[in-house]
């Protein structure tokens, strides 16, 4: 995309879920680092907005899909929407019905529209429990890069621009209070049960890093639910806080920027905390790295994986919502003893 010199405006759709919004962020970063003539206008649900916060040149506007851009009359109000802001190009990151409709009503103006490669295929056959071809997949991330590369903006994502850690608000410090302590972020929910570790498990993760009296742990969730197990689980604790139904989600950015290393299952949250370069720990059940979700430029020792020899189907499915017969406890195949050495090691590093 030649405009000899002049800025070029790329619309980027990412519209959920956490995680996958969450990996644009290194891709967006190093982009607007390497082509100062680019600016990003990135579409995305509400709740994410924040996750953007303080990136130059980037804009951040709401597709509000449940209520006012619902259905194709709400899609087409939509891109009436975005139409004045005279994007030059749309880099579709999502690649989903409705991304697929705005393509329809760019074509219109004869926008260039790329949309991202999914590899459907090749995670089929990652995960299928006949013919399993196991191997590494391309990174999410590097999917994302493509994408920018067939409009003319290449990067390379081994020398990636990160974010930069966040002050403290005065409301975080006295929620937290500062001392000597590193601080070690746990983060133990994940959208579906295969990816989560057994509650009893963390438990006695969180109890033994407690003990040791060196470190801060502090207990991140969301919902009521998760909230008041780990409130049941910090109470007791000295050195754990619960900060879960206590921020929102700038809070929590500003929070996790500040960790000495951050323990989560295969979530939105290991993103998140990768995004600022922070060390991620990731708890790993009937999912596998392999389908090219992991944490942006962890190293893979990082990774605590479930026994493949005792479950050779692993990776079961991409999501985690698919549990076969018999795999139900492959994560406690991770003991309590080995996520504590992991993160011990690199706290001490």
């Amino acid at each position: 995309m030649d405009k000899k010199g002049k800025s070029t405006h790329i619309l980027v759709i990412r519209l959920s879920a956490m995680g996958d919004v969450a990996m644009t962020v290194p891709v967006i970063g190093t982009l607007t680092r390497n082509y100062p003539e680019l600016q990003l206008t990135v579409l995305t649900k509400r709740n994410f907005m924040p996750i953007f916060h303080g990136m130059e040149r980037v804009k951040v506007i709401e597709a509000d899909v449940k209520k006012r851009h619902k259905g194709l009359i709400g899609l087409w109000r939509l891109y009436q929407e975005l139409k004045p802001m005279q994007f030059d190009a749309v880099a579709d990151l999502h690649n989903v019905l409705r991304s697929r409709v705005l393509k329809k009503y760019f074509a219109l103006d004869r926008i260039p529209f790329v949309q991202m490669d999914k590899g459907r295929s090749e995670k089929k056959a990652l995960t299928r429990s006949k013919n399993k071809v196991f191997k590494q997949l391309k990174t999410t991330h590097q999917r994302y890069a493509d994408v920018f590369a067939q409009l003319g903006f290449s990067i390379d994502l081994n020398q990636p621009q990160l974010l930069e850690r966040h002050q403290l608000s005065d409301k975080l410090l006295n929620l937290i209070h500062q001392d000597t302590k590193k601080w070690v972020g746990i983060a133990p929910f994940a959208a579906h049960e295969g990816k989560m570790y057994p509650f009893s498990l963390m438990q006695a993760v969180v109890e033994q890093l407690n003990n040791t009296g060196k470190y801060k742990i502090l207990l991140f969730g969301g919902g009521p639910h998760e909230t008041s197990q780990l409130e049941a689980l910090s109470s007791g604790l000295d050195n754990t806080i619960c900060v879960a139904g206590k921020l929102n989600l700038s809070e929590e950015l500003q929070l996790i920027s500040n960790l000495d290393v951050m323990l989560s299952m295969d979530s939105g949250n290991s993103h998140l905390a990768a995004n600022f370069g922070i060390p991620v720990v990731t708890i790993w059940g009937v999912t596998h790295p392999y389908a090219g979700f992991y944490p942006f430029h962890q190293p893979m020792e990082n990774a605590l994986l479930a026994n493949r020899e005792q479950y050779p189907l692993i990776p079961t499915s991409i999501y985690g919502n698919k549990v076969p017969q018999g795999y139900e406890s492959v994560v406690e195949t991770i003991r309590p003893e080995q996520v504590v050495e992991k993160l011990n090691q690199i706290l001490k590093g």
